[in-house]
C-alpha cells in the first residue's frame, strides 16, 4: 500500500522506527546514567533543524491523531505553529511558503546561523515535554547518545559527564544500521512528488 503524504504508515516505516527506537533502548542500557535524557529536559528542543518528508509526515498524521484524541492540546499546538511560522518567514533560507529549504551552499550557511534560539512549537511549555512525541522526527530519536557523523561521534553536552572516551565509545548509537530510512524516503518522495527538507513549523503549518 502506498503512503498517503500525511500518514507514511506502510510496514517499511513502522519497521524502521521500531529499528530506531530498539537502538535507542539498547543504548539506554548500556549507558545508565550518563544519559541524562528525561522528561522535561528540553534542551535540544530550541533551535531549528531540517526534516525530511518522512519525517514531516509522521508529524502531521500525529496531529492530525492529536486533533482527533485531544482538541484542546492540539489547539494550543496549532497557535504556537502559527506564532513560529510568523517569526521565521522573514529571512527563512529557502521557499517559505512550501517550507522547503533551499540546497544552495548559501543557503545551507545561511541555516547553519538561522533561528538558533527558536523553541520548537511542538514542545509544551507548561510541562517541557513533547506533545507529538510518538511521532518525533529522527533527530529527535536519535540525540543524546553518541551516534556518529561526519564531525565524528557526538553526544548531547548534557550526557555522558564523567565517562572516557571509550566508555562514550561503547556506548555507541548505531540507529539504522542498513540505511533503510533512506530507501524509505526515495520511495515516498517519489509517491508524494514533494522533495526536500523543512522545519517542524512550517511541516504543521495550515
Amino acid at each position: 500500500m502506498s503512503p498517503s503524504p500525511h500518514s507514511p504508515s506502510t510496514p517499511s516505516d513502522s519497521q524502521l522506527l521500531q529499528i530506531v527506537d530498539d537502538a535507542l533502548l539498547a543504548t539506554a542500557h548500556k549507558s545508565g546514567k550518563w544519559l541524562a535524557c528525561a522528561p522535561g529536559c528540553h534542551q535540544c528542543c530550541q533551535g531549528v533543524f531540517a526534516i525530511n518528508q518522512l519525517d514531516a509526515a509522521r508529524l502531521r498524521h500525529g496531529f492530525e491523531e492529536l486533533r482527533a484524541t485531544d482538541p484542546d492540546r492540539a489547539a494550543r499546538v496549532a497557535g504556537r505553529v502559527t506564532e513560529s511560522v510568523a517569526r521565521l518567514t522573514r529571512g527563512f533560507p529557502g521557499d517559505a511558503a512550501s517550507g522547503i529549504l533551499d540546497e544552495t551552499p548559501a543557503a545551507e550557511a545561511a541555516f547553519d546561523s538561522f533561528a538558533n534560539d527558536e523553541m520548537c512549537p511542538v514542545l509544551d511549555p507548561q510541562t517541557g515535554t513533547c506533545d507529538l512525541y510518538r511521532s518525533r522526527p529522527m533527530t529527535c530519536r536519535v540525540f543524546g547518545p553518541p551516534v556518529r557523523s561526519e564531525d565524528g561521534l557526538g553526544v548531547c553536552e548534557l550526557c555522558y559527564h564523567g565517562a572516557t572516551e571509550e566508555e562514550i565509545a561503547a556506548c555507541e548509537m548505531v540507529p539504522d544500521p542498513n540505511n533503510l530510512e533512506a530507501t524509505l524516503l526515495e520511495q515516498f518522495e517519489l509517491q508524494t512528488g514533494t522533495r526536500g527538507n523543512t522545519i517542524v513549523a512550517f511541516a504543521l503549518k495550515t
